[in-house]
C-alpha cells in the first residue's frame, strides 16, 4: 500500500498545514528508513537521529525539538500512533477458499470467507468461524471449534475437542490439545493416565512458534482472553492462565498451576505443579517457582523470592570468595593464638612452686628480758 501524506493526515483527521506530494509506502526505524518511510521518535535525545534519517515523515512528541528540513507530526503518543499506522501496511490475505489438496470432512462446518491452505486436514464435527485462515499442513482434530478471524499458521496441530475464541493467532508449529504428561507407577511400570479433558483458548490469545498447550487430564486447560505466549513455551495439563498475561520464551508451567490476571512470566521461568500465582505478579527470568506467589509480587531467583531479597543475596554471593579468604585468615589467626595460649599454659604448669615455710625454720621469737639495775 502507498498513500500520500495528505491521505495519511485525512485518515487521522488532521489538517496538513504545508502541502506535500511526498508519499508513504511503509514504516521503518530512523536509521534504516527510506525516502517513503514513516518513523517515530519519543525522546529529545533522538533529534540528531531524526536529522540524519531519510524518512518522509516522523511522528514525535508534542515537546520534541524542531529539526530543520524534516517533516514532523507532533502527537501525544507517537509510539502508539506509529504502530496503529503500521497495521495499515500489514499484508492482508485475500481468501483463497479451500486448496485442492486440503482434506475437509463432510461433517465439518466452515463459515463464510474461511481460507484452508494446502495439505490441511479438517476432521469431523469441526467448526471454523468466518474470516479464519488455516495455514498449510495444519491439522484440526475431531470436534475442534475455532472462532472468527483467527489465523492458524503452517503446520499447527489442534487436537480433538479443543476450542479457540475469536481473533486468536497461532504461529507455525503450535501444538494444542496434546496429552498431558500423566503416568502412575504400579510397582512394575509407568502406566499412562488417560487424558480425557480438553483445551479452551479464549478470545485474542496469541501463541508463538513451537509452543505447546496440553489438554487436561479431566476438565479444562484454559488460556484467558488477551494472553500472549511467546515461542517455545510449555503449558501443562489442567493449567489455568488468567486474562492478559504474558509468558516469555522457554518458560514452562507444570500441571494444575493457576496464574491470575495480568501475570508476567519472563524467559526460562519454571513454575512447579499446583502453584498459584496471584494477579499482576511478575516473575523474573530463569526463576524457579515452587510455592505460591502473592498478587502484585515481584519475585526472582531459584527458589523464587522477593526481588530485593534475591538481589541482596546475589550481591553477597559475589563477595563470597573474598569472604571465605577473610574467614580463612581469621581462622589461621585464631589457631596461632590458641597454640600460643596452650604453650603459656604448659609453661605455667611446669614451673616449680616455692616450698611453704615451716615453724622450724622460722627465727625464734625475741625473748623479753628484764636486765634490772
Amino acid at each position: 500500500m502507498t498513500l500520500s501524506i495528505q491521505d495519511l493526515y485525512d485518515r487521522l483527521h488532521l489538517v496538513l498545514a504545508v502541502p506535500s506530494d511526498a508519499r508513504i509506502s511503509g514504516v521503518n526505524t530512523l536509521d534504516q528508513a527510506g525516502s517513503q518511510d514513516l518513523c517515530f521518535a519519543e525522546d529529545a535525545s533522538q533529534a540528531d537521529a531524526v536529522a540524519s534519517s531519510s524518512a518522509a515523515l516522523v511522528l514525535v512528541g508534542e515537546a520534541f525539538p524542531e529539526v530543520v528540513g524534516k517533516r514532523l507530526l507532533r502527537v501525544a503518543e507517537p509510539r502508539n500512533l506509529f504502530f496503529d499506522i503500521a497495521a495499515w501496511f500489514a499484508p492482508v490475505s485475500t481468501s483463497g477458499g479451500i486448496h485442492p489438496s486440503a482434506s475437509v470432512h463432510p461433517d465439518a462446518r466452515l463459515d463464510a470467507d474461511v481460507e484452508i491452505g494446502a495439505c490441511v486436514v479438517v476432521d469431523a464435527d469441526t467448526r471454523i468461524g468466518s474470516g479464519s485462515r488455516i495455514g498449510p499442513g495444519s491439522y484440526l482434530g475431531t470436534g475442534v471449534q475455532i472462532g472468527k478471524d483467527c489465523v492458524i499458521g503452517a503446520n499447527v496441530s489442534i487436537l480433538r475437542d479443543s476450542t479457540l475464541g475469536d481473533r486468536c493467532i497461532l504461529h507455525p508449529g503450535v501444538r494444542v490439545g496434546g496429552d498431558g504428561f500423566g503416568f502412575r507407577w504400579d510397582g512394575t511400570a509407568h502406566r499412562k493416565v488417560p487424558q480425557l479433558g480438553r483445551v479452551v483458548i479464549e478470545d485474542d490469545v496469541e501463541i508463538g512458534c513451537n509452543s505447546c498447550v496440553d489438554r487436561a487430564t479431566l476438565g479444562i486447560t484454559r488460556i484467558g482472553r488477551g494472553t500472549k505466549i511467546d515461542n517455545l513455551v510449555q503449558v501443562a495439563h489442567n493449567v489455568s492462565i488468567g486474562p492478559h498475561s504474558i509468558l516469555v520464551s522457554q518458560s514452562g508451567v507444570a500441571g494444575s498451576s493457576k496464574l491470575g490476571q495480568g501475570v508476567v512470566v519472563a524467559g526460562q521461568v519454571a513454575i512447579s505443579d499446583h502453584v498459584t500465582v496471584g494477579d499482576g505478579a511478575r516473575i523474573g527470568g530463569q526463576a524457579g517457582v515452587i510455592k505460591d506467589v502473592p498478587a502484585g509480587a515481584a519475585v526472582f531467583g531459584t527458589p523464587a523470592r522477593p526481588v530485593k531479597q534475591a538481589l541482596r543475596e546475589s550481591a553477597a554471593l559475589v563477595r563470597l570468595p573474598a569472604l571465605l579468604k577473610q574467614v580463612e585468615r581469621q581462622q589461621q589467626t585464631i589457631d596461632r593464638l590458641e597454640c600460643r595460649l596452650a604453650e603459656l599454659e604448659r609453661a605455667s604448669s611446669s614451673t616449680p612452686s616455692r616450698p611453704a615455710s615451716s615453724a622450724s625454720t622460722l627465727p625464734p621469737d625475741p625473748v623479753s628480758r628484764d636486765d634490772g639495775d
